[in-house]
C-alpha cells in the first residue's frame, strides 16, 4: 500500500543553515508510512468519532449516514453535515478529483465499493491515515506530528489526536501553525464526539481539555522566513523547475541570525518611539559576500 504514488507531484525543498539545522521547509511534506499496529489507538477513534463512527459496520456506504446528514442539513437549511464514509474520502483522494458532480459521486461509491472489497478495513484505516491531508503542506499523521508537534505520531497524545482528527474536514482553514484557537476549539467539539460515542469518559475528556496541545518550535529557532523566501525564489531562477525532494544548504548561520535579532529588538525598543520606527532590518555579510544573517 506505501508503493501507491503519493497525492500531488511538486517537489519538496528543505532550506538549510550553515550548520546544517533546518530553516523552511516549502511544498508537500510526508514522514514515516506508518503501519496499522504502529498508528496510536487514539488516533483512530479520534478520526472515527467525528468521520465515520460506523466505519466497521458499513460496507463502503452508510446508507445511514448518509439519511442523517441528509436530515441535519434540511434542519439546518444548507450544508451542515457530509454523509461520505473514510473509505468514500479515500476514494476521491486516490482516484478522483475534488468537482462536484453526479457522476463523481457515482464514480466515488463505486471505487468505494472496490475498495472494501479488495482491503480490510484496517488496510483502508491505515491508507487513509497516512495519505489524508492536514494542511501546512502536510500529507499522512507522522507528517502532521512531526511538522506540529515536532515528534512522530507514535508518540500522539489524546489531545494531540483529537486537534489532527479535527483537521480533516478544513485543513486549511484550520492548521494550527497559523490558527491555534480554531485548530484548539475543533478538538474540543472532538473530544466530545468521542465521549458521544462512547470512546471516552468524560473525566478523560477533561484532562484532554486542561492539557492542549503544545506546538513544536522551529528547529532553527530565530525568524528567517524572508530569508528563506528569497532564497527558494532564487532556488526557481537557478534550478527550474524540480519534481523530486531538494535540499538547498546557506551560508545563514544561526548563532548571528539570533544575535542580530536580539541586537535589532534593543534598538527598536529603545530608540524606536524617539526616532517614530517600529520595523527594521539587518544584513549581516560574511567578507566574501555570503549571507550570515
Amino acid at each position: 500500500m506505501s508503493d501507491l504514488p503519493p497525492p500531488g507531484r511538486e517537489a519538496t525543498i528543505t532550506v538549510k543553515a550553515v550548520n546544517g539545522a533546518t530553516l523552511a521547509n516549502y511544498g508537500p511534506v510526508r514522514g514515516q508510512w506508518l503501519s496499522y499496529e504502529n498508528i496510536p489507538e487514539v488516533m483512530i477513534l479520534a478520526l472515527l468519532a467525528v468521520e465515520d463512527r460506523r466505519f466497521f459496520q458499513h460496507g463502503g456506504v452508510d446508507y445511514l449516514g448518509i439519511g442523517r446528514a441528509m436530515l441535519a442539513n434540511l434542519r439546518a437549511g444548507g450544508v451542515s453535515q457530509g454523509g461520505s464514509t473514510l473509505t468514500q474520502q479515500l476514494a476521491k483522494n486516490l482516484f478522483l478529483s475534488s468537482e462536484r458532480r453526479l457522476k463523481r459521486k457515482i464514480q466515488e461509491l463505486l471505487l468505494a465499493y472496490w475498495l472494501e472489497r479488495e482491503f480490510s478495513k484496517e488496510q483502508i484505516l491505515t491508507l487513509y491515515l497516512n495519505r489524508v491531508y492536514f494542511g501546512s503542506g502536510t500529507y499522512g499523521i507522522d507528517a502532521a506530528s512531526e511538522t506540529y508537534f515536532g515528534h512522530s505520531a507514535q508518540r500522539l497524545s489524546l489531545p494531540e489526536a483529537a486537534m489532527l482528527a479535527g483537521l480533516v474536514k478544513a485543513p486549511s482553514r484550520l492548521a494550527p501553525s497559523h490558527n491555534y484557537d480554531g485548530a484548539l476549539a475543533r478538538s474540543r467539539q472532538v473530544l466530545a464526539a468521542m465521549v458521544d460515542a462512547g470512546f471516552l469518559t468524560p473525566q478523560a475528556m477533561q484532562r484532554a481539555k486542561n492539557n492542549p496541545p503544545a506546538m513544536a518550535r522551529d528547529a532553527a529557532g530565530p525568524d528567517v522566513r524572508y530569508f528563506t523566501d528569497w532564497v527558494r525564489a532564487r532556488a526557481d531562477t537557478l534550478i527550474g523547475k524540480q519534481y523530486g525532494p531538494v535540499t538547498i544548504l546557506t551560508t545563514l548561520d544561526t548563532t548571528a541570525q539570533m544575535a542580530g535579532e536580539a541586537v535589532l529588538k534593543h534598538h527598536l525598543s529603545s530608540k524606536g518611539k524617539a526616532l517614530h520606527v517600529d520595523q527594521g532590518a539587518l544584513v549581516a555579510l560574511a567578507p566574501d559576500g555570503a549571507v550570515m544573517a
